[in-house]
């Protein structure tokens, strides 16, 4: 397994073969064209296509994939973090999901890590996809717009994500039931006698945080329950969480339970309902999200939806060796089972 953060720059690639970026720089169009006219796409203008055809001649180029793609099983995969460092090492659901990839992998490929949390270190990782002759990419944990960018940097190279899309990128995916897992907490908490619940949300700009807080709101609803004022937000870290529950005690001192839409986020609702006297479950129920190894030792242990993360990990390598190795894509989107683990705290 080869880590590589964005920061450190790129490999020198005055040795290697024309890439793709070469052929679009050479022909005056972007990437993404010039991997449309050597798909044969009949969406390219004839001009663009002779610009493109030319460059390759110049250039010697032979277009990656006919050799790097012959094995699934050979090729490097990149891994796309779209977190930063601090939050990857920190964060155990990034362990689990890399474990889960390796232990699929089982040594037959090179799992190269990427990790871009700021928008500088995306621009050197796009510039790494378009040199290295990868046989896939994995993007995991990406904003809105992050799709899109991928595309253009890995232009004929197979792109899976890891999570639901919030565009209508055409890219396949493997995700959780988030939302199900979202429903299930919160009619648990109903079926408990709890009527003011709330949630701490995660990112709008990322297909979990949405989908979260979705299945809280179609759950709330079907309960009849007023939601007004029980809605904040985080980032799925554990200091967001302790803010964020700070915020609704501050707004509805009357909320009897909160769903936490992580772990992390579930352990500061905790700190700050210590903080703030409330008893836990006695008071104030709390649900995470992830089952994260913390949820057993955390006093009182937390009740939360378990999302199987490290297999989660090699659904992921499974799916992408499918698309390396040319199966049809027919179903955009594989959806994996999450499960409420009943504890102490709700």
């Amino acid at each position: 397994m080869t880590i590589l953060t964005a920061a450190a720059g790129t490999p020198n690639p005055a040795n290697r073969a024309p890439t793709l970026a070469h052929v679009a720089k050479l022909a005056g169009v972007s990437p993404a064209t010039a991997s449309r006219v050597l798909s044969g796409s009949a969406r390219v203008s004839r001009a663009a296509r002779l610009q493109v055809e030319e460059a390759v001649e110049r250039l010697g180029y032979v277009r990656r994939g006919s050799a790097t793609r012959t094995s699934a099983s050979t090729g490097a995969i990149a891994a796309v973090l779209c977190a930063d460092s601090t939050r990857v090492f920190a964060d155990p659901f990034y362990a689990a999901l890399l474990w889960g990839m390796r232990r699929e992998l089982d040594g037959g490929a090179q799992l190269v890590i990427l990790m871009v949390g700021k928008h500088r270190e995306w621009r050197v990782a796009a510039d790494y996809l378009r040199g290295e002759h990868l046989a896939g990419v994995l993007l995991v944990g990406a904003r809105q717009d992050d799709p899109t960018a991928l595309v253009h940097a890995a232009a004929g190279v197979p792109v899976l994500l890891a999570g639901r899309p919030l565009t209508d990128v055409p890219l396949p995916y493997v995700d959780v039931d988030n939302r199900g897992g979202a429903q299930a907490a919160v009619r648990h908490l109903f079926a408990a006698g709890r009527r003011t619940i709330a949630t701490i949300a995660g990112p709008a700009d990322l297909g979990a945080g949405v989908d979260r807080l979705a299945g809280y709101r179609l759950a709330a609803a079907e309960a009849g329950l007023n939601v007004t004022g029980l809605i904040a937000h985080g980032d799925f870290g554990r200091p967001s969480g302790e803010h964020a529950m700070a915020r609704l005690l501050a707004r509805r001192p009357d909320l009897d339970a909160v769903l936490a839409a992580s772990d992390p986020m579930a352990l500061g609702a905790l700190e700050a309902l210590r903080r703030a006297g409330r008893r836990v479950p006695d008071d104030v129920a709390v649900i995470g999200f992830d089952d994260a190894p913390i949820a057993q030792r955390v006093r009182p242990r937390l009740t939360t939806v378990r999302q199987p993360v490290e297999d989660f990990g090699a659904r992921l390598i499974r799916e992408l060796r499918a698309l390396i190795a040319g199966r049809p894509i027919t179903d955009r989107g594989v959806v994996l089972k999450t499960k409420l683990i009943v504890r102490d705290s709700a």
